[in-house]
């Protein structure tokens, strides 16, 4: 019996410990609904993939879009997030994507970047950093001028 409940308190643990894992990954799924509001947040930037689910390009990238999500936590005023294009085809059109994947990056509302290099984590990573930095610059430059 003390083999049964040693056990079930472990199975417990590592349950609790996969879900905070999972919790920690920080991509947000995009709809219609929430899609034009998300990236209009003030001072946010949005990197934003956009794939279909029976494109083999989108799923040769594996886990790399949610490891970036985890590799960009904690950076302030950034987000990750993803648009299925099969079920958000009027999100994908308003935006212009006719290939899979596209990697966009938005500011205040506005698309500022397009992404077209590696696919690795720290590439990504670092453009989205200098891009999102630059359209902040611009934002408070653009501010200051009003």
């Amino acid at each position: 019996m003390k083999s049964f409940s040693g056990s079930l308190v472990i199975a417990s643990l590592l349950l609790l410990l996969s879900f905070t894992y999972h919790a920690k990954a920080e991509v947000i799924t995009l709809t219609p609904d929430t899609f034009s509001d998300k990236v209009k947040e003030k001072d946010t930037a949005w990197f934003v993939k956009f794939c279909v689910p029976w494109c083999k390009h989108c799923k040769n990238l594996g886990s790399l879009w949610e490891d970036l999500g985890k590799a960009m936590e904690g950076e302030d005023e950034i987000e990750v997030g993803e648009v299925d294009c099969a079920t958000s085809k009027a999100v994908c059109t308003k935006v212009n994507i006719h290939s899979y994947p596209t990697f966009k990056l938005f500011y205040d509302g506005e698309e500022v970047a397009k992404y077209q290099g590696p696919r690795d984590v720290e590439s990504l990573k670092s453009f989205v950093l200098e891009e999102a930095e630059k359209a902040a610059a611009k934002a408070h430059l653009d501010h200051d001028e009003l």
